[in-house]
């Protein structure tokens, strides 16, 4: 099965498995309750428009992106809220 290609803004990656890998590192740089760099925020909200429920993540509109809890003790990015709520989201149903 040849390689799927994955386009994420301006990132190009050649194989799906290396957006993951991508992805990881970049949520693994950060410490559970940190805020993303806007490096990375620029990045997240290409990634989570994306996503296939993207207005229920979003919500009121995106404040911020932080590394918190996700189900089962894991590491996951949450959307900060311009109205104070927040949202996970898996980057991995990003694409």
């Amino acid at each position: 099965m040849p390689a799927k290609p994955v386009q994420i803004g301006d990132l190009h990656f050649a194989r799906k498995g290396d957006a993951t890998k991508f992805f990881q590192e970049m949520l693994y740089r950060y410490d559970l309750g940190d805020r993303v760099s806007e490096a990375d925020a620029s990045i997240l909200t290409d990634l989570v428009s994306m996503h296939p429920e993207f207005l229920e993540k979003i919500g009121s509109g995106i404040d911020s992106f932080s590394v918190r809890s996700g189900d089962f003790g894991t590491q996951c990015f949450w959307v900060n809220r311009t109205d104070g709520t927040a949202e996970k989201f898996s980057f991995r149903a990003c694409y």
